[in-house]
C-alpha cells in the first residue's frame, strides 16, 4: 500500500454523479492509490491532483496537461468498481490469513512440546515438560554424536579436586562436566561392573545433559554439583569398603538424573496449579515420579542404555533402588527419612539391606542440598540461583492466585532469612546424624555449615541494624516535619 501527493497550480475536473456532471474547481487534490491497483481521490488544501499507475508514473491529471473535459469521471462506476475490487482484497487476505493462522497454530502446537512455559484451556497450566510420555521418545535421545564431545585428559590436580566437597563447579562449562561424569564412573570400577561400552556411557551421559532445563538452579550444573558431592562423599567416608559397586552405580546415578527435566516449579505449584504432572502421579512427588521417568525412558534406547549387559534380575532391582532415592529427594519426605536413619545410625548394621537402604537414602538427599557445605565463594553464587528460581513461581503464583510460600515471595525473603533457618533447622541436624556412622565428614562437612550459619546470622544482624536505622530516620523525618 502506497501514497504520494505533490503541489502544482489548481486545475478543473469533471465528475458524473447520478448522471449529472459537475464542475470542480480544485485548489488542492490528493491522490492515494491503495495495493496498486486503484486509485482513490482525496480533496485536500495546498495539494494538486495526481494520478499514478502501480509503477508510480503519472497517468491522469497533471499541470502541463489541458483541462480535462466534460467527459467526466463516473462517479458511481468508479465506487462500484472499488466496492468489488475492496471485496475481492478482502476475501483473498481473509483466506492468505488463514494460511498464515494455521502455520502459526501449528508452530505453537510444536512449541508447546518444548517451550518451560505452555498453557491449554481448561486448567490453570500443564507442566512445561520437554519430555511427553505421548512422544516417540526422540527429545531423549542425544542432538549430538559422540565425536563432538571431546574427551578432556584431566589433571592430576582436578583428579584429586574431584574427590573433595571444596571442588569449585563453577569453572567448567559442559562438556568438561562430562568428562569428569565419565572419570567418576571409569574411577570408581562401574564401567568395568556393569560392562558398559564406553562410547554407550558418553551417549548416555549427552542424553542426560539435554534434558536438563536452562532453570537458574535446577540445570544441568546443579546435577553435577550433586554427583560431584556424591562422589566425594565416596571417597571421604570410604564407602568402596562398606558398600557393593552395585551400591555405587545406584549412587552415582541415581545423582546424575535426580532432576531430570525438572520444569523450575516445584511440587508445590504443581499440586496447587493442578498440573498435568500433578494429575499424573496423583500429587505424590509429581517432579520426582517425573525425574524417574525420564531417566528410565533415556534408559530404554539401546545407545544409551549403560545397564545394558546387566541381567534383567540385577536390571529389576538396580531399577528400584534408583527410584527409591530419586524419590527420596522430595523434601515433603525429609522428616520421616531423617527420623528412619536416626533409629538405626547407633546400631548400623551394613549387612541389613533395610539399613544401607536407609542410608542410601540420606546421602543422596545431603549431596541434593549440600550447597552450604562448599566455600562461601562456590556456595554463594547457588542461593542468588534459587532465589532467581523461587521468584519466578512466587511471580506466576501470585498472578495465578495461588497460595504463596514466604521464603520464596520477593517482597518477604532475605538471603539471611532463607539460608539460617534451612541451615540450622535442616542441613546441620542431618549432616550431623550422617556423622555419627562417618565422623571423618565433620571438619570438611559439618563445619563449613556451621561456619556458613554464623555467616548468615552476621549478615541478618547488619541487615536488622541498617532497617532498624533507617526507620528511626524515617521517624525522625515525620517528627521534623510535623513540628514545623
Amino acid at each position: 500500500m502506497g501514497s504520494s501527493s505533490s503541489s502544482y497550480a489548481p486545475k478543473t475536473i469533471y465528475l458524473d454523479v447520478d448522471g449529472k456532471v459537475q464542475k470542480v474547481g480544485l485548489i488542492s487534490v490528493k491522490i492515494t492509490y491503495i495495493f496498486d491497483l486503484f486509485i482513490v481521490i482525496i480533496v485536500k488544501l495546498n495539494t494538486a491532483i495526481m494520478m499514478v499507475d502501480p509503477e508510480g508514473a503519472l497517468v491522469s491529471i497533471d499541470p502541463t496537461m489541458a483541462t480535462n473535459s466534460p467527459k467526466a469521471f463516473r462517479i458511481n462506476e468508479l465506487k462500484t468498481e472499488v466496492t468489488n475490487r475492496l471485496a475481492m482484497l478482502e476475501k483473498r487476505v481473509e483466506l492468505e490469513g488463514l494460511k498464515v493462522v494455521e502455520i502459526e497454530k501449528c508452530k505453537n502446537d510444536l512449541k508447546k512440546l518444548r517451550d518451560e512455559m505452555t498453557s491449554r484451556g481448561g486448567s490453570r497450566v500443564n507442566c512445561p515438560c520437554k519430555y511427553n510420555f505421548s512422544d516417540d521418545g526422540k527429545k531423549v535421545t542425544p542432538r549430538r554424536d559422540v565425536p563432538n564431545y571431546p574427551k578432556y585428559t584431566l589433571s592430576q590436580e582436578t583428579i584429586e579436586a574431584l574427590k573433595k566437597p571444596t571442588f569449585d563447579v563453577w569453572h567448567w562449562e559442559h562438556n568438561e562436566m562430562l568428562s569428569c561424569l565419565e572419570y567418576m564412573y571409569h574411577d570408581l570400577g562401574l564401567v568395568k561392573e556393569f560392562n558398559m561400552n564406553p562410547i554407550t556411557l558418553k551417549r548416555w551421559l549427552l542424553a542426560i545433559q539435554e534434558n536438563y532445563r536452562n532453570n537458574p538452579f535446577h540445570n544441568f550444573r546443579h546435577c553435577f554439583c550433586v554427583s560431584q558431592m556424591m562422589y566425594g562423599m565416596i571417597n571421604l567416608c570410604n564407602l568402596q569398603e562398606k558398600l557393593t559397586l552395585t551400591d555405587m552405580g545406584i549412587l552415582m546415578t541415581a545423582a546424575v538424573c535426580h532432576d531430570l527435566d525438572h520444569p523450575g516449579y516445584n511440587n508445590t505449584y504443581q499440586i496447587n496449579a493442578r498440573t498435568e504432572l500433578a494429575v499424573r502421579y496423583n500429587d505424590i512427588s509429581p517432579l520426582e515420579n517425573h525425574h524417574c521417568a525420564v531417566a528410565f525412558q533415556i534408559l530404554s534406547f539401546p545407545e544409551c542404555n549403560i545397564f545394558a549387559n546387566v541381567d534383567l534380575e540385577a536390571f529389576k532391582q538396580i531399577r528400584q533402588a534408583i527410584i527409591t532415592l530419586i524419590l527420596a529427594t522430595d523434601m515433603a519426605r525429609h522428616g520421616e527419612i531423617l527420623d528412619s536413619f536416626k533409629q538405626k545410625v547407633d546400631n548400623f548394621d551394613f549387612t541389613n539391606e533395610e539399613h544401607v537402604t536407609c542410608l542410601k537414602m540420606v546421602l543422596i538427599k545431603c549431596c541434593d542440598i549440600s550447597n552450604e557445605v562448599r566455600p562461601t565463594e562456590v556456595a554463594e553464587p547457588w542461593v542468588d540461583c534459587l532465589l532467581e528460581e523461587y521468584f519466578m513461581q512466587s511471580d506466576r503464583e501470585k498472578s495465578e492466585g495461588l497460595p504463596v510460600a514466604p521464603f520464596m515471595d520477593r517482597d518477604k525473603v532475605t538471603k539471611p532469612t532463607a539460608q539460617i533457618g534451612f541451615i540450622k533447622f535442616v542441613l546441620i541436624p542431618m549432616f550431623e546424624t550422617v556423622m555419627k556412622l562417618f565422623p571423618q565428614i565433620e571438619e570438611i562437612m559439618v563445619q563449613p555449615l556451621r561456619d556458613s550459619r554464623d555467616h548468615y546470622e552476621e549478615l541478618k544482624q547488619i541487615d536488622d541494624a541498617m532497617t532498624e536505622k533507617k526507620k528511626t530516620e524515617n521517624m525522625s523525618l515525620v517528627s521534623a516535619v510535623v513540628s514545623v
